[in-house]
């Protein structure tokens, strides 16, 4: 692997081959490489999961909307779905009832 430093001398960036950035090669097995793969990858999976959780939101507004229009038949989903659903309508209005939200906000973070 074919790594960039920065001024202090820390990994900030990797390639499979030489480029005009990434010229010291390092192997894979490089503990520096590893913790910078780590890194990057935990920043992702952050990111990742912030985004499923503001894409539920959205999933489950339209689910309500279809079924408003009479699109979608709640008993159209699948038992595991209609069971979610439930669910986290369920926490919503509990979440709601104790004045934790305002009907204007969302379950995003």
């Amino acid at each position: 692997m074919y790594i960039k430093r920065n001024e202090s001398g820390q990994v900030v960036q990797v390639s499979r081959e030489a480029t005009a950035e990434c010229r010291e090669f390092v192997p894979p097995s490089s503990p520096e490489l590893q913790s910078f793969v780590s890194e990057e990858g935990d920043a992702e999976n952050l990111a990742l999961s912030k985004s499923d959780l503001a894409f539920v939101r959205v999933l489950e507004d339209v689910i309500n909307v279809l079924m408003d229009k009479g699109v979608l038949s709640f008993t159209d989903l699948p038992e595991p779905a209609q069971q979610k659903l439930m669910e986290r309508q369920s926490l919503r209005k509990r979440r709601n009832s104790v004045g934790l939200m305002s009907d204007s906000d969302d379950d995003t973070i």
